[in-house]
């Protein structure tokens, strides 16, 4: 993993936010006229609707799904792979974890009607599992693999937990924020999991 990728990311998200798709104008509006008139009966109370899409909550949301994505491919690998009975164990809870989250995630993007492409495709960001790096991990073997698995999900479990401390301050959308603080809370404890697993040295 390049120096970039290590390095901590306390505004990663506000990252996120201000390179996201924003709209943007050259000059002042023209007047568009006076509002067409219409009949009252076609006025009518707009549908529910989930969330509001703040875009905070948009950012996070939109980093968090492929973030998680990708850790839980390379959990997939270490089903077989790994040689370490404890951290093979931790890996198939961390995975099962995944599963859940995304889960709720991916429900989550659906009520705030935001469309499910990974923006972040291709990015190589802090607490990202990238297809290089799934490459890689296809190509080791043995203790070379689980030094990647330990290095990789480490990196994405203190990543994606400040990434989402910072959504739970900064966002707007209670349900968003409240996904955040569990999301958070959860990695930090997984966190602590793996550090503690024999043989795992921070």
């Amino acid at each position: 993993m390049n120096a970039l990728r290590r390095t901590a990311a306390p505004l990663l998200l506000g990252l996120v936010v201000l390179t996201g798709p924003v709209a943007c104008s050259t000059g002042p509006a023209p007047d568009p006229g006076p509002a067409p008139r219409r009949p009252a009966s076609a006025s009518a109370p707009a549908p529910s609707r989930g969330p509001a899409a703040d875009p905070t909550d948009t950012g996070w949301l939109q980093l968090m799904i492929p973030m998680d994505e990708g850790a839980a491919a390379l959990l997939d690998l270490a089903a077989r792979k790994t040689t370490d009975p404890a951290l093979r164990s931790f890996a198939a809870r961390l995975r099962t974890a995944h599963e859940d989250e995304l889960t709720a995630l991916r429900g989550l993007r659906q009520r705030m009607g935001l469309p499910d492409t990974d923006v972040h495709q291709g990015h190589e960001m802090p607490g990202m599992v990238t297809a290089t790096d799934l490459e890689r991990a296809r190509a080791a073997e043995g203790e070379a693999f689980d030094r990647l698995l330990v290095t990789e999900i480490r990196d994405h479990l203190r990543q994606s937990a400040q990434v989402s401390r910072s959504e739970a301050t900064a966002g707007r959308a209670a349900e968003a924020k409240e996904r955040a603080t569990a999301l958070a809370a959860a990695h930090e404890d997984r966190l602590s999991e793996l550090e503690g697993l024999p043989g795992v040295h921070g």
